[in-house]
């Protein structure tokens, strides 16, 4: 063989294993985590108090957030070190498998249909389907009430659909960009009830500016079981389970749902088992 080509094969060999190691830090398939700044990217919600909520001073808050940076700090990440970015329900999916986040902890329910385009960690929260209405309405006191209901739900969510497929057929879907626009319309009397997980409406029901304004319905519609996104394939799925599991051996899990759902009063499930999605 030509000296000059075995030494261009070797300098191109040796290249390939650097990238190999500098490439990715997850081994995603182009994640944000191959970032040289030591940064790691997540998809949290911005509009959810109790889950995730980007606060007026810009600092965030909520469930999601802790379990997050918990899971970031299993990682090898301080807190400076995470870029949160929003993850808006319909982008989801595109986020993860665009490469723009590492992983996503926003509220993320695990279905068939969303584990087709990404994998999932956890669960991490078992939920359950409810309703927000107006306190002073009384009109809806079981499902089939929703019936004729103006529905509000946002873009992306699987909630709306599942009352109108499966309860209330007649149920008037209103789909809105973000559940604050959701609230207004409640507020306003524009829509007449909120379809979302109870966690997540708790979460709402509980902020200083709704006291005393709206109540869940106390429906259990569904179980929701809240995963962490992560791209198909990713080494990051395994790494991700084994820092839910010791966010639960160590007791950091129960403390984040107190700090976040506790003042509303709301009774989380238990910790779900990693790799077990309740049907």
């Amino acid at each position: 063989m030509n000296p000059l080509r075995t030494r261009r094969l070797t300098i191109a060999a040796a290249a390939a294993v650097v990238l190999s190691f500098t490439g990715t830090a997850y081994a995603s398939g182009g994640a944000a985590g191959h970032r040289d700044d030591g940064k790691i990217t997540v998809g949290i919600k911005f509009d959810q108090p109790g889950i995730g909520l980007k606060t007026p001073d810009g600092t965030y808050t909520g469930f999601d957030v802790d379990v997050a940076t918990y899971i970031a700090k299993q990682l090898g990440h301080d807190p400076k070190d995470i870029v949160w970015k929003e993850a808006k329900s319909a982008d989801r999916e595109s986020l993860l498998q665009r490469g723009d986040v590492d992983f996503i902890a926003a509220s993320y329910s695990i279905t068939p249909k969303r584990a087709e385009k990404v994998d999932f960690a956890g669960p991490y929260l078992l939920a359950h389907q409810d309703v927000l209405i107006r306190a002073d309405d009384d009109s809806i006191t079981k499902p089939s009430d929703l019936n004729n209901k103006k529905l509000c739900s946002v873009t992306g969510s699987t909630s709306a659909q599942n009352v109108k497929t499966k309860i209330a057929p007649d149920a008037q879907l209103q789909e809105y960009g973000g559940y604050s626009e959701c609230l207004t319309g409640l507020e306003n009397g524009v829509i007449d009830a909120i379809t979302t997980d109870d966690s997540i409406l708790a979460g709402y029901a509980a902020q200083p500016e709704f006291k005393g304004k709206f109540k869940l319905g106390g429906f259990e519609l569904s179980n929701e079981n809240y995963g962490i996104g992560v791209q198909k394939g990713s080494e990051l799925k395994a790494q991700i389970n084994t820092a839910l599991e010791k966010m639960v051996a160590d007791g950091s899990w129960a403390a984040a749902v107190q700090k976040n759902f506790g003042p509303a009063g709301y009774q989380a499930e238990p910790a779900p088992k990693i790799g077990v999605v309740v049907q």
